[in-house]
């Protein structure tokens, strides 16, 4: 009987060590607006700056393609056709890049919803670019997008802000 006690015990505290759930370091996030009649959802992992230079390092540097966030490519789903900064998107699912830059960035909107951050990006699915200005913003953590009915989204983190328009 107390053999039988042991094994059951034993197997139960493998089994709450198999439950213990972990912080993961960029964890999954998404923001929805009703934009007219469209629904608008961006889905995305939420790196930390942790006291990094984030533009100047290897997380967004300035000037090349980052996948606006970590892990998976950040993806962009409208469920009506709209337009982003004037120019016409239609419905569907999309990766959303950025080229981040010191003043404006740029926003680029990619067929290829499913890939693995940035690495496997091909400008020639792009099916929309557009640039904006970015601005100085107070301090955040952890990189966040807000998504409002006005149709404003914001892409938030470190001391910058940067801003586009959906219709």
């Amino acid at each position: 009987m107390k053999k039988l006690f042991a094994i059951a015990l034993t197997m139960l505290a493998f089994t709450s060590f198999a439950q213990e759930h972990k912080t993961l370091a960029s964890p999954p996030a998404s923001t929805s607006a009703k934009i007219g009649n469209a629904s608008l959802t961006i889905t995305y992992h939420q790196p930390a700056v942790k006291g990094r230079n984030v533009w100047a390092g290897d997380l967004a540097p300035y000037g090349k393609v980052w996948r606006t966030g970590a892990n998976d490519a950040t993806n962009l789903t409208v469920s009506e056709d709209v337009t982003i900064e004037g120019k016409k998107l239609a419905k569907g699912t999309y990766a959303l890049f950025t080229i981040p830059g010191e003043k404006e960035w740029v926003i680029i909107i990619n067929k290829t919803a499913k890939q693995w951050g940035a690495y496997d990006y091909k400008e020639a699915d792009d099916v929309l670019r557009v640039k904006v200005p970015s601005k100085s913003h107070a301090m955040t953590e952890r990189f966040t997008i807000k998504a409002e009915d006005s149709g404003k989204v914001a892409l938030l983190w470190d001391k910058v802000e940067v801003d586009f328009n959906v219709k």
